[in-house]
């Protein structure tokens, strides 16, 4: 029996083109003329990530005649789709082929054949990852200063839940009641006037203390102006948790209380350690941080926002290390349950993959005129601004959106896209273009993500916006051995609290780097927050989550990777103001709707689309078999399978393929084993080691491309069929629990 599996298909509203999720390699396409079966593109050049230079292996079987093997050049078009993590290479233009065993008069034949299945209006899905990992990382790279100062950070081995207050504790009278409750931090804190007590509820049971900092103790007895507490519309989440006699939940948590930057390390009992195959390290497998011990050192290293901090004890103090991590780290193996640290170790091939991601920017072309038409701004009062360090700019404080004043101008950046006005209230309009001084905003400024969107005028006359990872947050590091993705600029900016005449005071806050882990308990199951697998399919970030009880967000801010976001319930990012409430998640475009952008972000989810043309189709069958194929003008295509082991081009234009049990290379005819010296080629070539010769070393890198891109499309499309929950261990203790609004 069989089922149809929903694929994420991309419409280009201008282009009728469809994009599928890449479904694997190698792949074939059909005609009366014969068989094409091509394997994975090896990216020779990716020039401003619009147009791509690659060599194909291939094999090609004539229709009553016999399969030949050859390499083909191929120049293309991309475009990106951060959504669905593909890139559609479109328009290819064969500029060479390369058949081994053939004459040339041959040759020319095969020549014409393969091109009848690469016509100029054809075009073919890889994954972003995928080809990310092919591609050379050759080019230097502009990383950006960050604040690496360690947050603190607190251990325990029982359950346990830090509480951040955003500054010094803002408090606000409760209506008819002698009850507070505190309006900038991540939990439900309310005091009592009449007791001096502080009353917490951990989403299990209500505790009590003197004083913020502790100690905390269970509590089965509320002030009574509690019970009027539960009527008020806003808290009706905590409404079934309060009556005269609360009801104990479990173990008592330990309570750790910040008023800044902070992390938690839980371990569930007494720290358990495993060691990691060929280093010198060791890390701890019974949490979900990511901590390891460098054994010779007896050195704690601990890795949070992309950063790597470093004590010799788990007590502290802590400094920033990951300018002098040990060597061990780039060397922990692939299927290691800590290889998902690597892309934090700088230098790495996964560390290299995850800067590339950061650069790859997401585009769009949009409609000036409907795109202005939803541009508003709310401001807490009459807009307030305040000076940009550094620069003449100034940016507006009582609102969560990102609006910069440049000299008698406003400018709005609004999900990635920029407007203007002269009025700091709007109308609007779409920016065609940005004043250079925007982009010298410095990261020490709640508004430095909006440096990383760009706006032009297109010869159409559509306005074309850009973004790249640092507008999400996630922000390209440099250190001496290579740069990393870090999560957040490090920076603390104080929040602004704005008071109004009536009701309550309305609390904005700004991103956090640290804290994700705000809601740990991971024992009761009590309501937690999930942290993001550190990795460039996953990005070195994590979630705060939404506080049912005061309708409010927490103040961690949340995201997922470089581009987008995804949860079981809703997510928040505040650095773009975009929310997600799908399990596939979301980005800033995406948030727009069809009706505004022209030729991105609109996705079906189906079972087969079709169009001008041809038709893709998928289907599984319950015994884990996969299909996914086409039709068109050019014949029929699909995933093909082969016995044969993979094909890679060699870059002189030679055919290897690797069966699993080592290198063969394609001479005369058929296959031979490059793994032994042959006379020939002990006569030929200096030297008798075969793995030490210049082209098995650049065989092995792109096998080793080909792997771990396979690999991190795999994670990835895990993460997004999860709706967004780690692959591997799980971060926090309870999920999310969504809805409501922002305040």
């Amino acid at each position: 029996m069989k089922r149809i599996i929903s694929l994420l298909i991309l419409i280009l509203v201008s282009g009728s083109i469809c994009m599928a999720q890449d479904p694997g390699w190698p792949r074939q396409k059909t005609s009366s003329a014969g068989r094409l079966v091509y394997y994975q593109p090896q990216v020779d050049s990716w020039t401003n990530y619009r147009d791509v230079q690659f060599r194909m292996a291939f094999s090609l079987t004539p229709t009553g005649g016999k399969q030949v093997v050859g390499v083909v050049q191929v120049k293309s078009s991309t475009d990106i789709n951060m959504d669905a993590r593909t890139v559609l290479l479109s328009k290819p233009e064969v500029t060479d082929t390369h058949f081994p065993s053939l004459d040339s008069s041959k040759a020319d034949e095969m020549d014409q054949l393969l091109r009848t299945f690469l016509p100029a209006d054809s075009s073919v899905v890889i994954s972003l990852d995928r080809l990310i990992a092919t591609v050379e990382k050759t080019q230097p790279t502009a990383t950006v200063s960050v604040r690496n100062d360690p947050p603190a950070i607190f251990v325990s081995n029982k359950p346990a839940m830090l509480v951040q207050v955003d500054g010094e504790p803002v408090t606000a009278d409760i209506k008819d009641t002698k009850i507070q409750f505190i309006v900038n931090t991540n939990w439900p804190i309310f005091f009592d006037k009449s007791h001096k007590a502080y009353y917490i509820f951990t989403g299990k049971q209500w505790l009590t203390s003197a004083n913020l900092s502790g100690p905390w103790m269970s509590t089965q007895k509320l002030p009574k102006d509690m019970l009027k507490v539960a009527k008020n519309p806003q808290r009706s989440g905590l409404a079934k948790s309060i009556s005269p006699t609360a009801i104990a939940g479990g173990p008592v948590p330990t309570v750790f209380y910040s008023t800044g930057p902070a992390e938690v390390i839980l371990f569930k009992g007494e720290p358990v350690y495993s060691k990691i195959t060929g280093t010198d390290l060791v890390f701890a497998s019974n949490t979900d941080a990511d901590l390891f011990v460098h054994v010779p050192t007896q050195q704690y290293f601990y890795l949070a926002a992309g950063r790597w901090f470093s004590s010799t004890s788990l007590q502290g103090p802590w400094t920033y290390a990951t300018s002098s991590l040990p060597d061990d780290f780039a060397k922990i193996p692939v299927a290691s349950p800590a290889a998902r640290v690597l892309v934090s170790v700088p230098g790495t091939e996964q560390a290299k993959d995850a800067v590339l991601l950061a650069q790859v920017p997401t585009t769009v072309e949009i409609d000036p005129k409907a795109a202005a038409a939803q541009a508003h701004v709310t401001y807490s009062g009459n807009p307030e601004f305040k000076p940009i360090e550094g620069t003449s700019l100034s940016y507006a404080i009582n609102t969560s959106d990102k609006v910069i004043k440049v000299g008698d101008v406003y400018y709005f950046c609004l999900q990635g896209v920029w407007f203007l006005s002269s009025n700091a209230q709007g109308p609007w309009q779409t920016a065609t273009s940005i004043p250079q001084e925007i982009y010298t905003i410095p990261p020490s400024s709640p508004a430095y993500n909006v440096t990383y969107v760009t706006q032009t005028v297109t010869s159409s006359g559509t306005v074309q916006s850009s973004y790249t990872a640092g507008y999400m947050g996630t922000f390209i590091v440099g250190v001496g051995v290579g740069a990393f993705v870090a999560c957040g600029t490090g920076y603390y900016y104080p929040p602004y609290i704005y008071y109004p005449l009536y009701g309550y005071p309305i609390y904005h806050y700004y991103p956090v780097t640290y804290g994700y882990g705000a809601f740990y308990n991971s024992y009761t199951g009590a309501y937690g927050v999930a942290r993001g697998v550190y990795g460039p399919y996953g990005g070195a970030t994590g979630w705060a989550a939404y506080n049912p009880y005061t309708g409010t967000y927490a103040r961690g801010g949340s995201m997922y990777g470089p581009y987008g976001s995804a949860s079981f319930a809703r997510a928040y990012n505040p650095y773009t103001g975009v929310g997600a409430a799908t399990r596939q998640g979301s980005s800033p475009y995406a948030q727009w709707g069809s009706s505004i952008v022209s030729n991105g972000n609109r996705t079906v989810q189906t079972g087969h689309v079709s169009t001008a043309q041809g038709t893709i189709a998928g289907a599984r069958s319950t015994t884990g078999a996969a299909v996914i194929g086409g039709s068109g003008a050019n014949g029929s295509g699909g995933l093909a399978r082969t016995s044969g082991g993979d094909l890679y081009a060699a870059k002189d234009g030679q055919i290897y393929k690797n069966t699993g049990d080592g290198w063969h290379s394609y001479n005369n005819g058929s296959w031979n084993s490059v793994n032994k010296p042959t006379p020939q080629s002990i006569q030929s070539r200096a030297g008798s080691n075969p793995a030490a010769r210049p082209e098995m070393q650049s065989l092995n890198q792109e096998w080793q491309n080909r792997q771990r891109g396979a690999m991190q499309t795999q994670n990835f499309e895990n993460f997004r069929r999860s709706g967004g929950s780690s692959s591997g261990r799980t971060r926090g203790g309870g999920g999310y629990r969504g809805g409501g609004r922002r305040r």
